[in-house]
């Protein structure tokens, strides 16, 4: 008898220390996870990238340049990217065509597509959430999300690099044609700054070296941006916002101010569009830039061949193109449009 209460509090202390090892491992486990989460955020969202800085880095490369006089009184920054991407099972074209294939009244009204790093992000949030609160069943639910997500993501690293035609040296393309323009007949008053970035397709970050580096001599004031995103498709749209976890909307007199451009050179142009990939033109809207954004897509509502070994040349609208190039000299005021083959 003497020797029950012993037995009984060496046990409760066994229990306790196991109860509070438990509680260490889930708050670990939580911690872990709300770190994973954040860094998603921060590196898909046009944050300042902390989490990214501990990984090992490689030079990207910029092509700059400029036309006009440094102190004119207006500066367009004119924005397309030439990195490619690389391919993988979620970028297949058949995914895309599920929508309008199997709800095409609800695609009709659709102003978006699907906006997929949801779950890559909920992976990690439902595991701190499930760690924190001692729910299995959300532990389950983020830890396969987690899973696929890696799986994912593995699959993006191991296949190889598309073409990139439409995306984006369909843009690249427009720019080369502006600057052949300006180049023939400059735009008194204003300074137009042409600007292909490298390693768009890894969040921006050829577009983050930019703004480090020449933001500081580009007035907010006087300073209007467009960029340019996938043009080579069958319908040119005029982008109104973007976002992969959080939807941005580009300024209102920006957009409008496009949308007179296209009409003032005769195309027409798809409204009520936003895209839930991330461009460059978040790093200059963040910095409280005026933007607005051109791009086509086909229809799904989304790139054509996105991401795709299809991505060739010969699949490009060139008459696409040569509408953007005609929207964007219009945008750009005081010269001659280019003359490409329109549709007919």
């Amino acid at each position: 008898m003497a020797d029950r209460p012993a037995q009984r509090g060496g046990c409760g202390g066994r229990a306790r220390r196991g109860a509070g090892a438990t509680r260490t491992g889930r708050r670990a486990a939580a911690g872990a996870a709300a770190a994973a989460a954040a860094a998603i955020y921060d590196d898909v969202s046009g944050g300042p990238q902390r989490f990214r800085r501990l990984l090992p880095q490689r030079r990207t490369a910029n092509v700059v340049a400029e036309i006009g006089a440094p102190e004119a009184r207006r500066t367009l920054l004119l924005i397309a990217h030439h990195d490619a991407a690389h391919s993988g099972l979620v970028f297949h074209p058949a995914l895309p065509r599920l929508a309008p294939d199997r709800f095409p009244e609800l695609h009709a009204r659709s102003t978006q597509t699907a906006p997929i790093m949801y779950l890559t992000w909920l992976g990690p949030v439902l595991v701190a959430a499930g760690a924190l609160l001692g729910r299995r069943g959300a532990l389950r639910a983020g830890s396969l999300l987690a899973l696929g997500t890696v799986a994912a993501m593995a699959d993006i690293g191991r296949s190889p690099v598309v073409p990139g035609a439409n995306d984006n040296l369909s843009s690249v393309a427009v720019l080369l044609a502006i600057a052949q323009a300006l180049r023939d007949r400059p735009a008194p008053g204003l300074r137009v700054v042409l600007l292909s970035t490298g390693s768009e397709e890894s969040f921006m970050e050829g577009m983050r070296g930019f703004a480090r580096r020449h933001f500081g001599r580009l007035p907010r004031e006087t300073t209007d941006v467009l960029c340019l995103e996938c043009v080579g498709g069958p319908t040119l749209i005029l982008l109104e916002g973007e976002g992969m976890l959080r939807m941005r909307h580009y300024p209102h007199a920006s957009r409008e101010a496009l949308a007179a451009a296209a009409r003032r050179a005769g195309v027409g142009i798809t409204r009520g569009l936003r895209t839930v990939a991330a461009t460059d033109a978040l790093v200059a809207l963040l910095a409280g830039y005026r933007v607005a954004g051109l791009a086509s897509v086909d229809h799904t509502k989304f790139p054509a061949n996105y991401h795709w070994p299809s991505d060739t040349v010969d699949n490009l609208d060139w008459a696409t193109i040569g509408e953007a190039i005609a929207v964007t000299e219009e945008a750009r005021p005081g010269t001659r449009r280019c003359r490409l083959p329109g549709r007919g």
